[in-house]
């Protein structure tokens, strides 16, 4: 049925798509197909439909647990993410550690094989690659993708290397499946990850994962160094406390956003 007091050019379809989305909450964000109908009051065909065309789009997943939204959602609001800031949260505490470090500050998130940038602190140094809100990596060869790639189960994380990047990038570091999980083993033993030109040359960068309240990895906080400014000693001797230290009240900040009761006004 249609929506009441909508106009004659009101698109029903493209609203139901958006309640779709709007269904996935940080307390569910994996969801049944049923769960999902139940949640936005649409037909289990309907639901699964949309489901269906946005897991085509990339824009959500599916396995055996059920369905759930791929950071590529973020692209819907790029706009607002560059005006106003989609992770106000983590911001203070990442102008505070690029002013302590003197070097770029970034926040990324998993996209497939790729990691995709949310928030960011730069300062105006000169870099091989430019970085913004949106652009894509292959993973495997950022610091930002490794703590993460680090957190995932072997069966998962074989199919989401499995997936082609997106980046249109050729990383310099082509390691095979032996030196590949000797390195991610590496990163989810010491709980940080180190990148020397892996991904091109001069990029040299040191990550931490962010958590949620229970513990999940849900996304990559890193400092990005010039290799022929910053030595490996000094970023591991001076930059990565500072870099686990952030990373740890920010990821206290989420999961006390996250406790936060949320009011729903009809």
């Amino acid at each position: 049925m249609p929506r009441p007091d909508t106009g004659p050019d009101f698109i029903e379809a493209l609203a139901r798509g958006l309640d779709v989305i709007r269904a996935f909450q940080p307390r569910r964000p994996v969801m049944t197909l049923s769960e999902v109908a139940a949640a936005t009051g649409l037909a289990r065909p309907t639901a699964r439909r949309i489901l269906l065309t946005l897991t085509e789009l990339g824009y959500a997943r599916q396995d055996e647990d059920g369905f759930a939204l791929t950071p590529r959602v973020l692209e819907l609001g790029v706009a607002y993410v560059r005006s106003t800031g989609l992770w106000e949260v983590a911001r203070p505490h990442m102008e505070r550690l690029c002013a302590r470090t003197n070097e770029s500050v970034s926040i990324a998130q998993l996209d497939g094989s790729d990691i995709v940038y949310v928030a960011r602190v730069a300062v105006p140094k000169i870099v091989t690659l430019s970085v913004q809100i949106g652009t894509k990596f292959p993973a495997l060869q950022t610091s930002l993708g490794k703590v993460q790639l680090a957190a995932l189960p072997p069966e998962e994380l074989e199919a989401v290397l499995a997936q082609p990047t997106r980046s249109g990038l050729t990383p310099r570091w082509q390691p095979d499946a032996a030196e590949r999980n000797a390195e991610l083993r590496d990163v989810r033993a010491r709980g940080w990850a180190l990148t020397d030109q892996q991904l091109a040359p001069g990029i040299r960068s040191i990550a931490a994962p962010l958590r949620d309240g229970e513990g999940r990895v849900i996304a990559g906080l890193n400092v990005n160094c010039h290799a022929a400014e910053t030595s490996i000693e000094h970023m591991v001797e001076h930059h990565l406390p500072l870099l686990l230290q952030t990373a740890g009240d920010i990821s206290a900040d989420f999961a006390r956003l996250a406790d936060v009761p949320h009011v729903v006004v009809a």
